[in-house]
């Protein structure tokens, strides 16, 4: 008989990409998936295979809406717990893994209450509050960045952070270091915190030597509410960019890319360094636990990044390391290099072996 793997993740690209690539895996093992989320963590399933059912659950977080979603926040999410607790026992699923967030709480809970096999997989370095919850009532966690903050008598097994499909078919893809050429500085903000990209990062790059100016062109993400003037300040300068709120293509981008900036989310970590690209880093300063800067470390000890917390990102100090990194070829080379070195693209394939374990007959 098919087994069959429940798959529970939050609304954003950093518990949804890792979900996904266990999902590839699974379903092309013969696997039937489903993916357990809410309406803003459907946003990121259009990736996923088509063959993995997605139940979309009652969920909210506290996190956002005003006092009224706020105090309707329980009450959701016990109606999506008993949803889920229905639909476990009527498929009897093999096993639920969780990947964070608070869609996922309702598919937990369900399992815990039931005795399936369960497993947390936690991206950063820090567990996020809802792994925090579950860490002492499923039988694996699994870790992204190691070492992680573990509550005690937890034991975490070191796996890595997943990378989808389309990030393993660039793993290590040939590096086109900067020179006197037309060149890709590739800049990303996740779902949260991009507007101090916005504000930085354009008047960073007008403000580089005329010779390397006119020889970058920009692909930047930005919220919509700063896209226009973003685009209108490349525009006004002189400069080629591309800028939209969300990019479908990032595999490319970042392979093309002689440099990232981004936020050290720990799903952009892991794509940079399966790929294999020099980065400048800026921790989310809101981050839970200041996870953000935990991810970023490996990088930034290997030499592959340089880290700028947001206390210290201005223009000019941003525009000397772009003009440092992007003048300095055989650096830049060395630093794409020592990212390949933090890469695990085998995360996929420790995740998978966890969940086989917990599921093998006795």
């Amino acid at each position: 008989m098919t087994k069959l793997l429940v798959i529970a993740a939050g609304g954003t690209g950093g518990h949804m990409f890792p979900a996904q690539a266990l999902a590839e895996t699974m379903s092309a093992r013969g696997w039937r998936v489903k993916l357990s989320t809410d309406d803003r963590g459907a946003r990121y399933a259009g990736g996923f295979p088509d063959a993995v059912e997605i139940n979309v659950v009652k969920s909210a977080t506290f996190s956002r809406g005003g006092i009224f979603a706020k105090l309707a926040v329980p009450f959701r999410i016990l109606a999506g717990i008993g949803g889920a607790k229905w639909r476990m026992f009527k498929d009897k699923p093999d096993i639920v893994v969780g990947f964070g967030g608070y869609p996922a709480i309702p598919a937990m809970t369900a399992a815990w209450a039931l005795r399936i096999p369960r497993m947390i997989h936690e991206q950063n370095g820090v567990l996020g509050r809802v792994n925090q919850v579950f860490a002492k009532r499923v039988d694996r966690v699994a870790c992204g960045t190691w070492p992680t903050t573990l509550p005690d008598g937890v034991e975490g097994v070191d796996v890595g952070n997943p990378v989808r499909g389309a990030i393993l078919e660039r793993a290590g893809a040939g590096y086109i270091p900067p020179g006197d050429y037309s060149m890709s500085i590739l800049v990303m903000g996740g779902s949260q915190g991009a507007r101090i990209l916005s504000d930085v990062v354009p008047a960073a790059i007008a403000s580089l030597p005329d010779d390397l100016r006119h020889n970058i062109r920009v692909a930047q993400q930005a919220r919509d509410e700063d896209g226009m003037r973003v685009a209108t300040f490349y525009a006004e300068a002189g400069i080629d960019a591309d800028v939209q709120p969300f990019f479908n293509d990032v595999p490319n981008r970042m392979s093309e890319a002689q440099l990232v900036i981004s936020r050290s989310g720990a799903s952009s970590v892991a794509d940079l360094t399966v790929i294999g690209r020099p980065a400048i880093l800026v921790p989310f300063a809101a981050a839970t636990g200041d996870h953000q800067t935990a991810n970023a470390r490996g990088m930034v000890d290997a030499g592959a990044a340089i880290l700028m917390p947001e206390s210290q990102f201005t223009s000019d100090a941003l525009a000397a390391q772009i003009n440092a990194v992007l003048t300095q070829e055989r650096a830049a080379i060395q630093m794409a290099n020592a990212a390949l070195s933090c890469g695990k693209p085998d995360a996929t394939d420790r995740l998978v072996a966890l969940v086989e374990d917990l599921t093998q007959t006795p």
